[in-house]
Order: C-alpha cells, then sequence, then structure tokens
C-alpha cells in the first residue's frame, strides 16, 4: 500500500469516527435527560460532549440507578403486603394534636415507603461510641428468640469482637441469628478476611447484600449500595442510625496515625416501631436469600427507665428499589414547614437544587438555620463539592458549625422547632438520595428534640463557626477544585 493509499484509509477512518462522535452525541441528547434531574442529565451530557466514546462507557457502567427488575417487583410487593397489614389499624390518637405541616409529613412517609406512624414507642439516644456498640452487645446476649443485624459495614476488631462473639454464642444456644453486611462497603476494610472466616466457623446465617456475580446473573451499576445500620433483638428491641459496625477508626493506620475519629448518634428503640425496622430488614433479607420472614409487632415491655416515652415515631426507608426520592422528599417538607428553627448535621452534605432551595429559603424567611459539618472531610471529592455550596448558604444566612479536626462528625440527624427531629442513615447528598438503600426515623416529640439540642450544644461548643469573610479569601485553586467535585457529584 503506497503512501497515498494509507492517506485515502486514513482520511475514511478519521471521516468514520468523526461521523461516530457526532452521532453519538446526537443520541446522547435524546437518550441522557430522560427521568433525570436537570443538574444529572447536563453531567452526563457535558462528558459526552467532551468525549463521547468515555462518556458513554461512563454512563453505561454509572448512568442508571435501576437495580434490576427482580429487585424493583421484590421492593413492590413488600410494600403492598406493609400496607395490606396496616391497613386495619386505627390512625395514631396523637395525629390531631399534630401540626398542621407534621401532619401532612405522615401521610407522604405513609404514601412514599407504606410505613405508618406509631404511638408509644420508648426512644434513648446513644451518642458515645463505644457505649452504642456496648449496648447493641448487651442486647444480643439477652436474646431469646431472634437477632437480625444489617450494617453497611461490618468488621471484625478489638472493639466489634463482642459483639460478633455474641452473636455467635446466642446462635450457639438456639438463638437465630441473621446478619446482613454490604458486599463492597465491608469488603475494603483491611480485616474483612478475618470477618468472613469466624462468620464460617459461626452458626450464624450471613449474606452479604448487593453482591455483584455476573455469571450468576447479578450485575448493576457497581457503586450501589445498602447503607442501612439496624439491629432489632426477639421484635422488641431495636437500634438504628449513623453507626457502622467498626472500631472509631476504621482500621485504617492512617487514621490512627492522624487521631482521626467517627462521632456517631444512635437510636434504641422500644415499641410498635420496632416491627417497621423489623419490616424493612425483612424485605433486605427477602431479596438476598429469597426467604420471606413474618413480622409480628410487640407493644413496649415496660421500657429502660432513663428512655423517653409515648414518642410517636415513623420510619421511612428509601433506596434505589423505591420510585421516588424517599428521603429527601421528607427532608424538604419538614424543612419548608420549620418557622424558628432548624438545626441540620451531616457528615456530607451536597444538596440537589430542591434541597438546596429548602434550606437557603428557610433561613431567607427568618428560620435560624445552621449546619453541623466536619471540618475536614474523610473523602477528598465529597469535600470539596460539599464546599462548593457554603458560600451560597452563608450568603443566604445559613450558621455553619465546622466539627474540629481530627475528628469526622458522621451523626446523620435533623431537628424543626421544638416538634420534629429526624435521626438515621441518610446523608444530605445526592448519593443518599439516588444510589444508597437509607432509612430515617421521624420522631414527633418535644422531649427528643430537646435531647437532640443538648447533642447540638455539644456540637456547637467544639466546633468553629465559618464567616463568609473567612470563605471569601480561599484561594482560586480551591474554589476550582470545588467547582469540578460539585459537577462530578451530580454523574448519577
Amino acid at each position: 500500500m503506497n503512501l497515498d493509499e494509507i492517506s485515502l484509509v486514513a482520511a475514511v477512518l478519521g471521516g468514520v469516527v468523526v461521523t461516530i462522535e457526532i452521532a453519538m452525541r446526537v443520541a446522547a441528547l435524546g437518550i441522557i435527560p430522560g427521568n433525570r434531574k436537570p443538574s444529572t442529565g447536563m453531567a452526563w451530557l457535558l462528558m459526552v460532549l467532551l468525549n463521547p466514546m468515555l462518556g458513554f462507557i461512563g454512563f453505561s457502567f454509572f448512568g442508571s440507578n435501576r437495580v434490576g427488575r427482580r429487585r424493583h417487583q421484590r421492593q413492590a410487593e413488600i410494600n403492598a403486603m406493609i400496607r395490606e397489614r396496616a391497613r386495619d389499624l386505627p390512625p395514631p390518637a396523637t395525629l390531631d394534636a399534630f401540626s398542621p405541616p407534621v401532619r401532612s409529613a405522615v401521610r407522604l412517609n405513609s404514601t412514599l415507603g407504606a410505613l405508618p406512624l406509631h404511638d408509644a414507642n420508648d426512644v434513648i439516644l446513644l451518642p458515645d461510641y463505644e457505649s452504642a456498640i456496648g449496648t447493641m452487645t448487651q442486647a444480643i446476649r439477652e436474646a431469646r428468640a431472634t437477632v437480625h443485624v444489617e450494617f453497611y459495614i461490618a468488621a471484625l476488631d478489638d472493639l466489634t469482637r463482642p459483639f460478633f462473639e455474641a452473636m455467635a454464642e446466642a446462635s450457639e444456644r438456639g438463638v437465630t441469628v441473621r446478619f446482613l453486611f454490604d458486599h463492597i462497603g465491608s469488603r475494603g476494610i483491611p480485616v474483612h478476611r478475618e470477618m468472613l472466616k469466624f462468620l464460617a466457623e459461626s452458626t450464624i446465617d450471613w449474606h452479604p447484600m448487593l453482591p455483584i456475580k455476573p455469571l450468576r446473573g447479578r450485575w448493576r451499576r457497581p457503586d450501589l449500595r445498602n447503607h442501612r445500620k439496624l439491629l432489632v433483638i426477639d421484635g422488641e428491641i431495636g437500634f438504628t442510625g449513623s453507626l457502622n459496625l467498626i472500631e472509631r477508626g476504621y482500621n485504617k493506620p492512617k487514621n490512627h496515625k492522624h487521631g482521626r475519629e467517627w462521632v456517631e448518634l444512635m437510636l434504641r428503640l422500644e415499641g410498635p416501631v420496632v416491627a417497621s425496622l423489623e419490616a424493612v430488614f425483612t424485605g433486605d433479607w427477602w431479596l438476598e436469600t429469597d426467604e420471606l420472614l413474618q413480622v409480628t409487632g410487640h407493644p413496649v415491655t415496660g421500657g429502660a427507665p432513663e428512655s423517653m416515652h409515648d414518642v410517636p415515631c415513623q420510619l421511612v426507608p428509601s433506596g434505589p428499589g423505591y420510585p421516588s426520592e424517599n428521603n429527601l422528599r421528607l427532608f424538604t417538607t419538614l424543612i419548608y414547614a420549620a418557622e424558628q428553627r432548624l438545626s441540620i448535621t451531616s457528615p456530607y452534605f451536597v444538596p440537589d437544587e430542591s434541597l438546596l432551595y429548602a434550606v437557603t429559603t428557610a433561613a431567607q424567611r427568618g428560620v435560624e438555620v445552621e449546619l453541623f459539618v466536619s471540618e475536614v472531610s474523610d473523602q477528598f471529592a465529597v469535600g470539596h463539592a460539599q464546599a462548593s455550596f457554603y458560600r451560597a448558604l452563608l450568603e443566604a444566612g445559613v450558621r455553619i458549625h465546622r466539627y474540629p479536626a481530627p475528628y469526622i462528625l458522621h451523626s446523620k440527624f435533623f431537628s424543626v422547632d421544638d416538634e420534629v427531629a429526624v435521626v438515621g442513615t441518610s446523608n444530605m447528598d445526592q448519593r443518599s438520595f439516588s444510589l444508597n438503600y437509607e432509612m430515617s426515623l421521624m420522631m414527633v416529640d418535644p422531649d427528643v428534640v430537646r435531647a437532640i439540642r443538648e447533642i447540638e450544644d455539644t456540637y456547637r461548643a467544639l466546633s468553629k463557626e465559618l464567616t463568609l469573610e473567612e470563605w471569601s479569601q480561599r484561594s482560586v485553586g480551591a474554589r476550582y477544585v470545588d467547582n469540578i467535585m460539585r459537577l462530578t457529584s451530580a454523574l448519577q
């Protein structure tokens, strides 16, 4: 082949490549925006327009949060069963005493997550990390019939070993112990193999959640995660909150070297709402094992003396198996209802447009709004994406308190006026709204709010408030990185 022929082939191939890239760009305009938020669609379109081949490859792996037809069908069946069983329950006696916005939120939650509001629950806040794990361990030791455990991250280490040993001992004495942990979330922990070995040698019935097994037809977007944390003992005592089943430094030598430890908030619950926790576990267990468990509600059995009593509670599950972003809809509904005070604690605050507008609008209409975040994030991309929103928040009048490094403020809760508190597993970021299975517990009780306020007061006393003047002095380079990471946060 002579030089002229080579040039002709190269020209033809170049023309084909250009034509394909143009076709891909045109196709992207009609495919990507479908059923996506405008910000998400625009981010993916930008990637495809900049590099069609890489953009489409990335979109094929990470462009959809669908978890498969089987999981969607199972989730719909679970919701239908819950609604059927809750249909004949009388409305809570306290509902008429709630403000109209809260009654509206209760109806919204029932529509989205199918779980009803329950009266007469006992609640204890557990803000101490080690004590929370110790309290859960003791509850397992006292179990009589069933222990249901589900955590995003689980690890066998010096702090959690008694917890695992309590599960194994309970199983050996005839208690049915079921254990779920996220396949990818736990896999990256250095002691993961030790945990698997311990479980394999025990009689605990355990399964990883959302495993990726292409040869068995189990394939989906690889970063979809089950981020829930819950423990239910005998259907009578429940725990949920932000804490993962791992020591405070996540078994990472780098964290230990720098003194980096996580700060959490867990709840201990008794009463009918525990049946809602068990229903969420039952759904996840069915999805992973094809075994459908029965859920039976239990009244409060006396409650611990330190409990806050008669607390109306409603659990709101969310995740890619639901047609709506249940947690985001609840959050924005309550934030718009705030009249005097709104306090938000979130380790990863990367809001979409609706949440950002809700928070800034609250501040602009005179609500006292404050946000508690970590001074230094443990995740580079998320930390910079979060920082990109600080100016808009500060200019709207939101007070930002940064919990001092090297600690990571990982608690996830917010309180509205003196009436409502929401505690759970969900961050206020687009990952928690669209990609993670989460759960949020709404509690409508002044005593709970006062207890939450005490925790917020502790955080505030330790934190340093960020000012607009200080933030305006950030370097051009830092702002550039913030904006890049803000763009990538929308790629869902």
